[in-house]
């Protein structure tokens, strides 16, 4: 994929760069399921500086995915907000929060008659106005640049169904470039990669100049890419900061039901955490 720490424009013009990023505000920000008095998610609270990165960890069904769908505008909270640059999501239009917030989620679309540089240019659709949503000579160098960021130049013209699970993420990943998304969010953005496309997908996280909140099983992962970590338990944020803190033996043996340890690799002079039944 291309260095995006060496070129941050989409489109290589200087009117296309990637908007800075957003300042995300969550406060007190619950969701329970329809018709249930049951919390799936308990009031939650975190700011997120523009630009940096957070990761969401915890084990299965503690609440990563509700509070993505949160953020994205899927969900309305049960109480609490959630803000982006001082302004509630949900007191905007659907249009003009898709303006500044992109997902790429673990569910693909099955629309498989599509192509690959058609799907890409679905991410534009917020930014289009007038009769028809016609596109632009920008739009189509934003398209094109999302498609070489992620090395998907040569796949442009295929139909993704004919894609492996790992290609068809790395087109939704270059969709939501393609929207120009101040706040990206990120739903297990490395299942179906091979470990190379793993490191280039991680090495986008770090290098794009947007804030980030990504959902993560891997903790080593979560701890190297991240600047700040949430972890969540039974729908409850037991953990919020840099991972060094967060990420204690005792709170990831809790959360996850196993022994966690600390280790130092040796070789690589790197602090690693193993964990045993």
């Amino acid at each position: 994929m291309k260095d995006i720490a060496d070129d941050m424009s989409l489109s290589g013009s200087s009117d296309a760069k990637l908007s800075r990023g957003a300042y995300l505000a969550v406060k007190d920000a619950s969701w329970n399921a329809p018709r249930s008095r049951k919390p799936v998610l308990h009031p939650i609270r975190f700011d997120l500086s523009p630009g940096q990165v957070l990761g969401i960890v915890g084990p299965n069904g503690a609440g990563k995915s509700t509070l993505l769908r949160l953020l994205y505008r899927y969900h309305r909270p049960a109480s609490g907000s959630v803000k982006i640059d001082g302004s509630d999501i949900w007191k905007v239009s659907a249009r003009d929060t898709a303006r500044k917030v992109a997902a790429v989620l673990q569910e693909q679309p099955t629309d498989f008659a599509l192509t690959v540089r058609e799907i890409v240019a679905l991410g534009r659709t917020p930014h289009r106005t007038g009769f028809g949503g016609a596109s632009s000579r920008r739009d189509a160098n934003i398209i094109a640049g999302a498609l070489e960021r992620l090395d998907l130049g040569g796949l442009a013209e295929r139909h993704l169904g004919t894609l492996s699970g790992g290609e068809r993420q790395r087109v939704m990943v270059a969709r939501a470039l393609a929207q120009e998304p101040q706040l990206l969010i990120l739903d297990e953005p490395t299942n179906h990669l091979d470990i190379r496309h793993q490191l280039e997908v991680l090495k986008l996280i770090r290098d794009l100049p947007v804030t980030i909140v990504t959902s993560l099983h891997d903790l080593n992962m979560a701890a190297d890419v991240c600047d700040q970590v949430l972890l969540l338990d039974d729908g409850k944020a037991v953990g919020f900061g840099a991972s060094q803190d967060v990420f204690s033996e005792i709170a990831i043996s809790k959360a996850f039901h196993v022994t966690a340890r600390r280790e130092h690799l040796a070789p690589s002079n790197t602090k690693h955490m193993t964990f045993h039944l």
